[in-house]
């Protein structure tokens, strides 16, 4: 993995970069687009933490991390959670640790912001992100989210 790798905040002078940025065909409808992780972060402006992967000058994917959102709003009891809403990694740049990077990034933010959790749900199917989900050590909670199954990672020295 390179050492020039960094987040960088979406701002006017990359958006439209991000927002052209596309997963495998056969992955298009496991993960949403990055415009509309971009719509979500807007109207979430409290939870969403929306970030751009650039490996040099290249921009090659997309995280989003949410902090401390209710699992289950009808249930008090739920505890929050924060972590992964969304990863998108361009389809000519996949398999070469930038989705890593971005998980561990978020990762890093849950535990700076006090939490001990990471939080993740995904698509099931063929060509979805389970099996790289459970390689960083996410275990399935048996949970699900609408149609997507939940993951969980506990931090270490949080």
């Amino acid at each position: 993995m390179s050492s020039s790798l960094r987040l960088e905040k979406v701002t006017p002078d990359n958006v439209d970069a991000a927002c052209r940025l596309k997963v495998r065909p056969d992955q298009e409808g496991l993960v949403a687009p990055v415009a509309k992780s971009l719509a979500e972060a807007y109207v979430h402006p409290e939870i969403a933490w929306p970030r751009l992967i650039f490996d040099g000058e290249q921009l090659v994917g997309f995280v989003m991390g949410f902090f401390d959102v209710q699992f289950d709003p009808d249930n008090p009891d739920d505890r929050f959670r924060s972590g992964i809403w969304r990863l998108n990694t361009a389809a000519d740049q996949q398999g070469r640790g930038y989705g890593r990077f971005a998980v561990e990034s978020v990762c890093e933010e849950v535990r700076r912001r006090g939490r001990t959790h990471v939080t993740v749900t995904w698509a099931p199917g063929e060509h979805g992100p389970e099996e790289f989900y459970l390689r960083l050590g996410f275990r399935l909670t048996g949970e699900k989210s609408g149609d997507q199954v939940v993951g969980e990672l506990a931090l270490t020295g949080a």
